[in-house]
């Protein structure tokens, strides 16, 4: 039976960590659906607008071949639903949210990722504002 893997990210400025992140998330099924989060939702996570818009950054996500289908993720609150409307059997996210999602193993396997040393999309954006 095809594992579905379901992880969920902003992917704003796409870098490196964050196509490793996604191979390694595609590895653990046969197809691997991502939530990116919506403009209004990174606002309210970060404190700040996303340097590429929701449109832009679903049509970078979804160009990679590693990922099946993107999708736009409204609330970091509805992970269970969006678990469940496209079932997924394994939620992957980054280590920095370790436990956060545990309470979600009554209806999938959730696996926490280690990212990218030394790469990170607010250090790029600082970086170039350094230039």
């Amino acid at each position: 039976m095809p594992r579905t893997v379901i992880t969920f990210g902003t992917f704003d400025v796409f870098h490196v960590g964050h196509l490793r992140v996604l191979e390694r998330a595609a590895e653990l099924g046969d197809r691997l659906v991502v939530g990116v989060s919506a403009d209004a939702l990174n606002e309210r996570k970060k404190g700040r607008a996303p340097i590429f818009s929701q449109r832009e950054r679903l049509a970078i996500v979804g160009a990679l071949k590693v990922v099946d289908a993107v999708f736009v993720e409204e609330s970091l609150e509805q992970k269970r639903d969006y678990v469940l409307e496209h079932g997924a059997d394994v939620l992957v996210m980054g280590d920095d949210w370790a436990g956060k999602f545990d309470e979600l193993g009554d209806v999938c396997e959730v696996v926490y990722l280690a990212r990218t040393p030394a790469i990170s999309t607010t250090a790029i954006i600082e970086h170039i504002a350094d230039l």
